[in-house]
């Protein structure tokens, strides 16, 4: 358990009974009714213990002295101790989740989170691959029979044709891959299941790796994971990760990381004259907000040809 789960741990063990047992139901109700995975119930329950620590050391017994003081002063806190703008926001939503979820209870008198506004984060431009950059990378793996190097150019080909998260290809199962239709079946965040294609590059990569690779690293363990591990177990994201690292390295590229290669997807999309909902549909995206921002990078790269071109620019 890390500095930081102790840390927590010991907040929550620290609270009032009733102020604990609203942690408690609060993450019960995470998980139960909205389905939210166990990583993010143990942020939002972070979130809160902290919150609610902060409540007593201004002397609130339950959850019902909440106010909206209290939650400025609990940010403000935090942005005093060097906590980033984004990080801020992403607390201030956990805030106002836990208030409306309390005053729906019965527990908080008024819904005081309503009134909490986020700090604005500062949104950047995610760095994106060139068509020929994300080639190079994923025509890394060297033609090989090796397992391994069958497996990584199937991770590759994969993440760069679909866009989806590492997560979700972490999490495939060999059911969710249909070949001849050349899709796949993704269950996202929210537990939310969307159809996926991807092309014939991708398409050749798992043929190799599902005659010749799968077949030598499957064990007792593998189950029904489409990718795997060196010992036979599905393959962990963090593994994911470095097999994209270590073969953009390979190739010369800037550090690259599995959503580096979904925002190049993405942004690729868009440049061929993909429409903007069907590129929200493919990555998963619950707003159209969130898909937006590709518009930003494709708009800037568009401005830099014209800048370099035009006579007059």
């Amino acid at each position: 358990m890390g500095e930081t789960d102790r840390t927590t741990e010991a907040m929550h063990a620290a609270l009032p009974d009733a102020m604990r047992d609203a942690v408690d139901e609060f993450a019960r109700h995470l998980a139960s009714v909205r389905n939210r995975s166990p990583h993010t119930v143990r942020a939002y329950v972070a979130d809160i213990v902290s919150l609610l620590d902060h409540a007593v050391r201004m002397r609130c017994t339950s959850v019902a002295d909440l106010d909206i003081t209290v939650l400025r002063s609990w940010l403000a806190r935090l942005r005093t101790l060097g906590a980033a703008r984004t990080s801020l926001a992403r607390r201030a939503a956990a805030a106002r989740t836990f208030c409306h979820w309390a005053h729906r209870a019965g527990i908080l008198p008024t819904d005081v989170g309503a009134s909490l506004a986020s700090p604005r984060a500062r949104r950047e431009l995610p760095a994106v691959l060139r068509a020929d950059q994300a080639a190079a990378l994923v025509d890394g793996p060297a033609d090989s029979s090796e397992p391994e190097s069958l497996r990584d150019r199937a991770v590759l080909e994969l993440l760069y044709a679909t866009g989806i998260r590492v997560s979700e290809l972490c999490g495939l199962d060999l059911p969710d891959v249909d070949r001849t239709r050349r899709v796949v079946r993704v269950l996202g965040k929210g537990a939310k299941e969307r159809t996926v294609p991807f092309g014939l590059p991708a398409d050749r990569a798992l043929d190799a790796w599902l005659r010749h690779g799968r077949p030598a690293l499957a064990g007792p363990g593998s189950g029904a994971a489409l990718l795997l591990g060196t010992r036979g177990g599905r393959l962990q994201p963090a593994v994911a990760r470095r097999i994209v690292s270590t073969y953009a390295k390979a190739a010369g590229l800037p550090h690259t990381a599995p959503h580096g290669l979904r925002h190049s997807a993405a942004t690729h999309l868009l440049e061929g004259g993909a429409d903007l909902r069907a590129v929200q549909e493919l990555l998963g995206h619950s707003s159209l907000a969130s898909t937006q921002i590709y518009t930003h990078v494709t708009v800037e790269r568009l401005r830099t040809a014209y800048r370099q071109a035009h006579p007059r620019a």
